[in-house]
């Protein structure tokens, strides 16, 4: 089946009972057992629960992967996949991560002696030399890459950490399975934030794991019990309902973020626009050989002082000043204050993010308002 079917079947065969279309929010705690020790199918939602099941096998679906394993926050998803090996490892990491993972990565789980390495993974020229001398057991990255949409030629680093023996993960939250498929491109284990394109309305916390590898799955999904990394069944059921309209949304979203993209360009205050879609992208043929399309991200630079960004920002009317990305509606985001301000100075000015860099999640509005809401922001700066 193409992706556009799957969206809509997979995981959401109609309930047994009474033949509802759409399965139902099994929203229990507990579940009864025929004899001790004896259930059908589930015991107790910490473990498991059919809303995990039904969206675990869309997820699957999509990914054409063998295992997928629902949490309750990409970060959870992302603590669970580190947790499952022993503490001892070492990470080689892309350098421009979400916040919150580096945060997650340097302030939590060195403490209990992982080891973590950046680099910029643009770059594979000193990959090699660095994997020999750490003896790393993960390479990390995002593609899109948060907040500067650095776009990571998957494959290339696949072939590396296979001949190393490393385990690669991608965090492919910016680009979702629709419009990217990390483990066809030799990706090992695959990272959302179910919270963002995936559910892509804005009012859920979710993540999951994507994997060929059925131990590590098995392994995850102890994890989620045994630590209590658990979604709600109700977010389950909410991301599955979203899910049936990934394409579409996935579509407009990248046609609309497009157009913002070559506006910004043709504006005299910005100074630099990030959008993997442009021609003078640095990393665009990348995008254009294992991309379908470039997504609803764009970051910019706004050459102003600090003052005049502030202003614009609050301007802003259609796009909404908030964190996080992926939902139907417009958000516009200062990644130093607001993403990625748990970083220190340095690690932001080694990671390339500045006070002037600005964060666009654009969503499926008429292209033509989106555009008037900056046009009257930059007037007010001007």
């Amino acid at each position: 089946m193409a992706i556009n079917t799957k969206v809509i079947h997979s995981g959401q065969k109609p309930e047994k009972q009474f033949g509802a279309v759409i399965p139902p929010i099994y929203q229990t705690s507990t579940f009864s057992q025929l004899a001790p020790g004896v259930h059908q199918g589930y015991d107790y939602t910490r473990a498991g629960n059919p809303n995990f099941t039904n969206l675990e096998q869309a997820l699957a679906s999509l990914e054409m992967a063998k295992a997928a394993v629902v949490f309750s926050s990409g970060l959870g998803a992302i603590a669970a996949v580190l947790m499952s090996f022993p503490a001892e490892i070492k990470i080689i990491a892309e350098k421009d991560l979400y916040g919150g993972t580096k945060r997650l990565f340097n302030e939590v789980l060195k403490r209990f002696n992982y080891k973590f390495d950046y680099a910029d993974l643009q770059n594979t020229s000193n990959l090699e030399s660095l994997i020999k001398k750490q003896k790393a057991k993960f390479i990390w990255l995002e593609s899109p890459t948060n907040p500067l949409l650095k776009i990571i030629d998957i494959k290339k680093i696949s072939v590396i950490a296979k001949k190393y023996g490393l385990i690669l993960v991608v965090d492919n939250t910016f680009a979702s399975p629709y419009l990217q498929q990390p483990l066809a491109l030799g990706a090992d284990i695959v990272v959302y934030s179910t919270t963002k394109y995936l559910n892509g309305h804005s009012d859920v916390i979710g993540g999951a794991i994507v994997t060929n590898n059925q131990k590590i799955a098995s392994q995850l999904r102890f994890l989620r019990k045994a630590v209590g990394f658990n979604p709600s069944p109700f977010d389950c059921w909410l991301i599955s309902r979203g899910l049936k309209t990934l394409p579409l949304r996935m579509k407009k979203h990248s046609e609309n973020a497009c157009k913002i993209s070559e506006f910004l360009g043709s504006q005299q205050m910005v100074a630099r626009v990030y959008y993997p879609g442009l021609k003078n992208h640095k990393n665009n043929q990348v995008a254009q050989k294992q991309m379908k399309d470039f997504g609803g991200m764009v970051s910019f630079e706004l050459n102003a002082k600090k003052i005049q960004i502030n202003k614009f920002l609050s301007s802003l009317k259609v796009f909404i000043l908030a964190e996080s990305l992926g939902g139907v509606e417009s958000l516009v985001c200062h990644p130093v204050t607001m993403t990625h301000a748990s970083l220190s100075k340095k690690e932001l000015q080694e990671s390339g993010i500045s006070y002037k860099l600005i964060r666009l999640s654009v969503g499926i509005e008429d292209a033509s308002d989106l555009i008037n809401d900056l046009k009257q922001a930059f007037r007010k700066i001007a």
